[in-house]
């Protein structure tokens, strides 16, 4: 398997060097679906100006990426093609070694529930195979490392690579059973972004079966290890932010950083839902309304957790989809990591409704990004509800995509308990309606 993924990086390489090297550089970099106010590498190089000049990157309002970033780049800033190839391939191993680990987890548990007698008798076309299972850490590579959101946001050199870097490692560091070492990377993926804060409960469920500890309020077990993994996680992120604040001998970066993602100050169009309703929205009411679309990246980690407790990694999954979906500024390079994904759950193709219909949805969403964007600010023929409608209609897209593949995982999970031949108390076929 080495070999195949080798050729993976080899071709995924070859085709950022050259982009790199090609007049669309240039035009990537300034698209707004593939850098935000938050990580778009103009705004790096600002924040590196100032702090050579021995002003703080803070001062003004153009730079809000964290410390540590700019330190990085401080000292890397003539190798960045380099370190954003370098973090795309970091990715795409950490993934591939992540998977890899998770297909032997999810074989054992099925071999185990199959002798147990815990699945009905005529499922067995729904029991996952190990030839089927082989090739699918590499599709999960070739899907990271050869999606052309993950290929635009490396060329635009765009901070997003480096967040989806940290929470690869940080799932990688899960699955392997690591508490320290997943505590850690969660730190820095919510000292980076904040977001990722939501990604604690699949983390933590993971965790406690790995230790076979049960998932019940009750047990004394489950809360001790909850509050050493808890204990881990705020230790490591008071570590890192009283870093940031020695390297800059300032808390400047606070309110410039994590300020800036809550409050949505920065209205320039990109594919999230914040920046149009904002941009006509009356000043008095806004306080109010942020506050409202920011909850829903934190709302369905509860009931998600309640209802998917046996399934962390698919809990992980959903997550990190609404993360992209409902956070303050996205781009494409946030969509890329959990598309991902989508050959872990290629068992559940065929429980799925739409997903022709919506493939179509995002591709044909994704190609006309430039073009409404070319009609309103150029051509002056559009204007900006064109430009809206557009990403309204990419983002009900994802939302419709993953409620569709959480149907589908709900619906072959009963299958696999009550069987695939269902029948009413009359003994007439019976149809699985999930509400």
């Amino acid at each position: 398997m080495a070999a195949p993924l080798v050729l993976v990086v080899l071709v995924a390489v070859t085709v950022r060097a050259a982009l790199y090297r090609s007049s669309l550089a240039a035009f990537i970099a300034e698209r707004v679906e593939v850098a935000s106010p938050l990580n778009a590498w103009k705004r790096v190089v600002e924040g590196l100006a100032l702090l050579d000049l021995g002003v703080s990157p803070y001062s003004g309002a153009i730079f809000h990426e964290t410390p540590l970033i700019i330190y990085l780049f401080h000292f890397l800033i003539e190798y960045a093609e380099l370190v954003f190839m370098i973090t795309d391939v970091l990715t795409a191993v950490a993934l591939y070694l992540a998977i890899q680990d998770y297909n032997k987890a999810v074989f054992k548990k099925q071999k185990l529930l199959i002798e147990l007698d815990k699945y009905a008798p005529d499922v067995a076309e729904l029991i996952r195979t190990p030839m089927e299972m082989h090739y699918i850490p590499l599709k999960v590579a070739l899907f990271y490392l050869l999606n052309p959101y993950t290929v635009m946001s490396c060329v635009a050199k765009s901070t997003c690579a480096i967040n989806n870097t940290v929470i690869a490692f940080f799932i990688l560091a899960t699955i392997k059973g690591s508490a320290f070492l997943s505590a850690v990377f969660l730190a820095l993926a919510t000292y980076q972004s904040l977001y990722p804060i939501t990604l604690f409960a699949p983390a933590l469920l993971y965790l406690l079966q790995r230790q076979f500890i049960p998932i019940k309020p009750k047990s004394k077990s489950f809360w001790l290890y909850t509050m050493q993994y808890a204990a881990l996680y705020l230790c490591s992120l008071v570590v890192i932010i009283c870093l940031s604040f020695f390297l800059l001998n300032s808390w400047d970066f606070i309110p410039s950083v994590y300020g800036f993602i809550l409050s949505v100050p920065d209205l320039t169009p990109n594919i999230g839902l914040f920046w149009y309703f904002f941009a006509e929205m009356f000043e008095h009411f806004s306080l109010f309304f942020v506050c409202v679309f920011q909850i829903n990246v934190f709302f369905y980690t509860i009931p998600l957790a309640v209802k998917l407790k046996e399934h962390p990694v698919f809990f992980m999954f959903v997550q990190l989809a609404i993360i992209s979906i409902f956070k303050s500024y996205p781009t494409v390079g946030d969509v890329a990591l959990y598309m991902a994904f989508l050959p872990v759950w290629s068992h559940l193709y065929r429980f799925l409704r739409n997903i022709f219909i919506l493939s179509c949805v995002l591709i044909v969403c994704s190609l006309l990004f430039p073009v409404l964007w070319h009609l309103w600010i150029y051509a002056g023929s559009a204007n900006s509800n064109f430009y809206y409608a557009i990403t309204l209609t990419f983002n009900i897209g994802q939302i419709l995509l993953i409620s569709d593949y959480f149907y589908a995982f709900l619906r072959r999970e009963y299958y696999l308990t009550h069987g695939l031949h269902l029948t009413r108390q009359d003994g007439t076929e019976a149809m699985l309606v999930l509400k």
